[in-house]
């Protein structure tokens, strides 16, 4: 078995200065600061590793992919009965002052360390550290617009939570200014887009190195001008009743649509990324029999499942992924690094008290809504490789105990779950550990809640596609992720698109964010649904309050030190 020590940069730059030198001594005992960094791309590399870090949050209903999936209509709170946390974020209820602060935190950390980059790169001369002038510049650039995205990046994660958010875009800009309006917030995003899409060199993805997989490019600025665009126009339509279909720029202009297109053209053309031949290999689940060196989950053999693994186009393990294009890596990690660098996801959300082979043991947040696969038709072999059927013997689970928390519907999502199985070294002593365990030798603390290594896919070149079919109103993207699916093709209409956007991303962390700009929200809430709640028959229902408009509060600590300058977001 091939192994190998995966690991993240965690970059921390640590900047001294004093407003009293008689108090205070003022050497920079680490001799960097913003005066002499970012000189080196050494310096940038660090830098950008600090970028990234602002991505993960130490506070789990900060984690972007579990709070969208709780509050979707697809997935139910679950847990135990002392997973109170799940099932608040689920109803739309929140007890406590700073649920979700550490979005909040690591959003405003990712978007200083962008300005800084962005303000201090843009008069240092690389030339020096390349063979020509133009490597050099296309360094630069690529910098430059990197960090325009990403700074774009963490101000849109933010609105699509909080709304209109304090634009702070300086590295000496006021932390104590007002937050921005909702189209004023769109409007900077838009704006960074751009300039990041105008920047980065339009390199194929098939050129990219490995080394730089994860990393923002060309084509994910253009595939996210899209999503901010559909996001905002159906937000502003659906939710605010003020119907627009451009996205607004800071100096009064807009983006239309006719140039969002342009942009997902290119993208879809030049970009070097296509749909994998198979929508389940997508997923480790498909590599599990591989990794364990015998049989351990049958349906997988019987369709023929390889994944194609998650390093871009040369993986250490897997076929290459021309698919994913943004992802939140994740890792080996120790308690002292901190849980976040590991996919709480699949730990959180696998099935609750049962550590079978190849599912093992989760909290069981997340259950599933039945409504999802009892109306899914059976031809379409993306139900079977997004849902887990408790107690199904073809996928290692006749031995499954219910009746271990709550909310139980006798299925779990598929896509990040506990994967496990026994050493595949035939003289190894590990017993049954975790899958990314014994890929990436993990032997850092408890196993079983550091061992999900699998990263969390943000943006999917069938993205790409169904964003281009709902801006264009054309069926050409839709049936493309169809026929991939085995499907026939179908005309285009909002209502196929809807529900070929809720069956190709299922548990994805879309569904959310889709229900709420298309005005569905309301709708969606209030079934009485069939559940067992540790070991007794009830029903579940969550009603909706629209009065939030789709948002969650600020949190109130946050509020408390702004002195006033922030407002708390409606119903909260």
């Amino acid at each position: 078995m091939k192994r190998i020590i995966y690991s993240i940069s965690i970059a921390v730059i640590t900047v001294v200065t004093s407003c009293n030198d008689d108090i205070l001594d003022t050497e920079n005992l680490y001799e960097k600061s913003l005066d002499n960094y970012y000189q080196t791309p050494d310096d940038i590399d660090e830098a950008m590793s600090g970028v990234y870090n602002a991505l993960y949050t130490a506070g789990v209903h900060s984690d972007e992919s579990i709070a969208a999936n709780l509050m979707s209509d697809m997935m139910l709170g679950g847990g135990g009965p002392d997973d109170r946390s799940a099932k608040n974020v689920d109803s739309f209820q929140d007890p406590e002052e700073d649920t979700y602060r550490d979005l909040w935190i690591e959003s405003y950390n990712g978007i200083t360390r962008c300005n800084a980059i962005i303000e201090k790169v843009e008069n240092t001369d690389f030339s020096s550290h390349f063979n020509s002038d133009a490597e050099a510049q296309s360094f630069k650039n690529q910098t430059i617009g990197e960090a325009y995205f990403m700074r774009a990046f963490f101000y849109f994660r933010a609105a699509k939570f909080f709304g209109g958010m304090p634009l702070i875009l300086k590295i000496d800009d006021p932390r104590d200014v007002a937050r921005a309006s909702y189209t004023e917030t769109y409007a900077q995003i838009t704006a960074d887009l751009l300039a990041a899409i105008d920047l980065m060199p339009a390199t194929p993805f098939t050129s990219i190195p490995t080394a730089r997989y994860g990393h923002a490019n060309k084509w994910v600025a253009e595939a996210y001008l899209a999503k901010a665009f559909l996001y905002y126009t159906g937000y502003m339509t659906n939710i605010e009743g003020q119907a627009t279909s451009t996205l607004p720029l800071p100096d009064g202009g807009s983006v239309s649509k006719s140039q969002v297109l342009s942009y997902l053209d290119d993208c879809i053309n030049n970009s070097g990324h296509a749909l994998v031949d198979d929508f389940r290999n997508l997923w480790p689940y498909s590599y599990v029999n591989e990794s364990a060196g015998q049989t351990v989950l049958p349906w997988a053999e019987d369709e023929g499942l390889m994944w194609v693994g998650q390093d871009g186009l040369n993986p250490t393990f897997g076929t290459g992924n021309t698919e994913s294009m943004f992802v939140l890596r994740y890792t080996t990690t120790t308690w002292d690094w901190g849980q976040e660098y590991n996919n709480r996801l699949p730990l959180f959300f696998g099935i609750r008290d049962n550590s079978l082979v190849p599912f093992g043991q989760g909290w069981g947040w997340g259950s599933v809504n039945p409504k999802l696969w009892n109306n899914w038709d059976d031809a379409d072999p993306r139900k079977e490789g997004s849902i887990i059927q408790l107690g199904d013997a073809n996928q290692g689970l006749a031995d499954y105990q219910a009746d271990k928390g709550d909310h139980e519907t006798g299925l779990v999502n598929k896509k990040y779950t506990t994967l496990q199985h026994p050493d595949p070294d035939p003289d190894g002593d590990d017993g049954i550990k975790g899958m990314f365990y014994f890929l990436y030798d993990m032997n850092n603390g408890d196993p079983l809640q550091l061992w999900a290594a699998q990263d969390f896919i943000y943006m999917r070149f069938a993205d790409v596609l169904l964003m281009h079919s709902e801006i264009s109103e054309t069926a050409d993207g839709l049936n493309a992720v169809r026929n991939r699916a085995g499907l026939s093709s179908i005309g285009y209409s909002l209502e196929a698109l809807k529900e070929e956007r809720l069956h190709e991303f299922a548990f994805e962390g879309l569904r959310w964010f889709d229900i709420v700009r298309w005005g569905d929200v309301e709708s969606a809430f209030g079934d009485q649904i069939d559940v067992r709640n540790s070991g007794v028959d009830a029903k579940y229902s969550v009603k909706y309050r629209p009065e939030t408009k789709g948002l969650v509060p600020v949190p109130e600590t946050e509020i408390r030190l702004s002195s006033g300058a922030y407002e708390q977001n409606p119903g909260w």
